[in-house]
């Protein structure tokens, strides 16, 4: 059995999934598309040789009677009305973060979800799907390093534009390590601060850059997070945890060492869609895979919304350089542990 997707908002990313379902992953081909410009959606749809539909709107697409399965790639506060509109048709739905623009919104959500009886969210963090996070998860949970207690992470970047905001650190930035840390530890946060260091010459007027987010687990694991976004030298991200009986690191992307012009080397990437280009086809691949099973796994929609209640803490501790409590709802035993 083909799965026939319907992809939501044929922007970058959106573009990026269809290229990705048509030409490098099996099982699954994109029937309907749609974007607030139609006109782009025709184009992708004709650069991507598609037999679909190009649907007005994203409801007419869930609606629609050949579309089993939906993506959603558009524009980040329509996400909430588009994966509510995929479950009450019973449909599965990949969503790429955020899951909602709120907490609130991303709880209506696993309301829904939970009413509908069975997991039809799957939301679009891919790090964990990447295979040196795997890699040392493995390590954690094999007890190799003791149980940790630390862990010292940074997200860097080359350079972001003007429109990029202080804000924007966590919940365009960090909160990919909120995510992933989560998963990694096996652990919820209790509670949040964000310093400030010195402040680079290299970064606009409005923004605070570098910053520090802190942050502590339900079981006591303190955590630090550099995210440094004019950082210039590339695109780093590291990570590493210390156990009661050794350290484990995230291991590097696999580069070519290289002894040359009297310096011995290796290059750093520059770019965030190559350092987890695998991990975004092992994703999808598995959510494919998932739903031609009957089932949907992955990153859940309580996920999303653990996610966004530590995302708003760390902005209010932003404002406030208080240290804040993450106050989460209590988990619905339909998600498990």
């Amino acid at each position: 059995m083909t799965l026939k997707i319907g992809v939501i908002g044929t922007g970058a990313i959106g573009q990026d999934h269809a290229r990705r379902i048509t030409q490098s992953l099996s099982g699954a081909t994109v029937v309907a598309v749609t974007d607030i410009h139609p006109q782009q959606a025709q184009e992708v749809v004709q650069k991507l040789g598609l037999n679909a539909t190009v649907y007005a709107n994203g409801h007419d697409l869930i609606a629609a009677a050949d579309v089993e399965a939906v993506l959603v790639t558009s524009w980040g506060p329509t996400h909430e009305e588009f994966v509510l509109a995929a479950i009450a048709r019973g449909k599965p739905v990949f969503c790429e973060k955020p899951l909602a623009v709120t907490a609130e919104g991303c709880m209506r959500i696993v309301q829904a979800e939970v009413e509908h009886g069975k997991r039809l969210v799957q939301v679009g963090f891919m790090r964990p799907y990447d295979k040196g996070y795997r890699a040392l998860k493995n390590v954690i949970d094999s007890d190799q390093i003791g149980a940790p207690l630390i862990v010292h992470c940074a997200h860097r970047n080359p350079s972001v534009g003007d429109g990029y905001t202080t804000d924007m650190a966590i919940t365009d930035t960090v909160i990919h390590e909120i995510d992933v840390l989560r998963w990694l530890l096996d652990d919820d946060y209790a509670s949040v601060q964000v310093v400030y260091p010195k402040k680079t010459r290299n970064a606009s007027s409005h923004l605070a850059d570098p910053q520090i987010i802190l942050m502590e687990t339900a079981k006591g694991v303190r955590i630090d997070v550099e995210v440094f976004v004019n950082c210039q030298y590339g695109y780093d991200i590291q990570c590493e945890v210390v156990g009661e009986t050794g350290i484990a690191r995230l291991p590097e992307p696999s580069a070519v060492p290289m002894r040359s012009q009297a310096r011995n080397s290796v290059a750093i990437l520059t770019d965030w869609k190559q350092r987890f280009i695998d991990a975004y086809d092992v994703e999808l691949q598995g959510f494919i895979d998932a739903v031609r099973q009957g089932e949907v796994g992955g990153p859940s929609a309580w996920d999303g919304y653990a996610a966004a209640v530590t995302a708003d803490a760390c902005v209010l501790a932003q404002k406030t350089g208080d240290i804040v409590p993450v106050r989460m709802a209590p988990r619905p035993a339909f998600y498990g542990r």
